[in-house]
């Protein structure tokens, strides 16, 4: 992908974190009320939306950071660097989504894989620095 596809990328992503936490404010309260769930697990399912769209929207952050220091180097780190950003996003903060909405907390064990994700994208994007004046 072109430093370009890595901005919009996270562009794209950003404006999805911005509705899904818009929804989390705002929505999700009243859906999860609806659930017959007591108060402990109301909060467990809100703390983990939030958590989710905390991680992806830093994460976003981190691709469009990405998209524009590959621009100045042509290395494939800023490659693996995005898609790890990317699957990191969509398996950790995704996973947590569904966890919030269902209560699936089998879920819980497939999660770290994104936060892995997420750490060899900041390691991707270390090396893909390395050099710059």
């Amino acid at each position: 992908m072109s430093p370009a596809h890595w901005i919009g990328w996270g562009a794209l992503l950003g404006a999805a974190g911005v509705a899904l936490g818009a929804f989390g404010a705002h929505g999700l309260p009243d859906f999860l009320a609806n659930q017959s769930l007591d108060e402990l697990a109301r909060a467990k399912r809100l703390e983990w939306f939030e958590t989710a769209v905390r991680y992806q929207m830093w994460h976003v952050i981190a691709i469009v950071a990405v998209g524009l220091v590959a621009a100045r180097t042509e290395s494939r780190s800023g490659l693996i660097a995005g898609a790890l950003f990317t699957a990191g996003i969509l398996i950790f903060s995704g996973l947590l989504y569904v966890m919030a909405f269902t209560g699936l907390r089998w879920l819980g064990a497939i999660v770290p894989l994104g936060g892995l994700s997420l750490i060899g994208g900041w390691l991707a994007l270390a090396w893909l620095t390395r050099g710059m004046n």
